[in-house]
């Protein structure tokens, strides 16, 4: 029996995925499933600009508390990841229709204020 094929199904439609005898449904709001689309794709979109805004701020942190120049280049590098932050922010709201200019955008001073204790803490 170790090599003897298994008996075919004989049930009908699960052979495969496309039973012929069941006609594809049809879609009863067009309209709904657009907005889901819709809705889905900013979701998938602003998340991908916030992560990849948010690893350049994280590097600009890194590099701040890494470098050995003067105090000044540190706490520009912790500034500029900071603008940057703010602009994480604004671009996720731009994304889902919301105003840019909000009390949100004052998340942007959180990577300033981690860089500046993680470079002179």
């Amino acid at each position: 029996m170790a090599g003897s094929v298994p008996a075919r199904r004989t049930e009908k439609g699960r052979s495969h995925l496309l039973d012929l005898d069941a006609p594809r449904r049809i879609v009863a709001d067009p309209e709904k499933d657009a907005r889901d689309l819709a809705r889905v794709q900013r979701w998938v979109m602003s998340t991908l600009a916030v992560t990849t805004i948010l690893h350049l701020v994280v590097g600009l942190v890194v590099a701040a508390v890494m470098l050995d120049g003067p105090t000044s280049s540190r706490v520009g590098l912790n500034v500029i990841a900071g603008v940057f932050g703010a602009i994480t922010v604004a671009t996720g709201l731009g994304i889902h229709g919301r105003r840019v200019v909000s009390p949100w955008l004052l998340l942007g001073v959180v990577p300033t204020l981690v860089g500046l204790w993680l470079t002179f803490g």
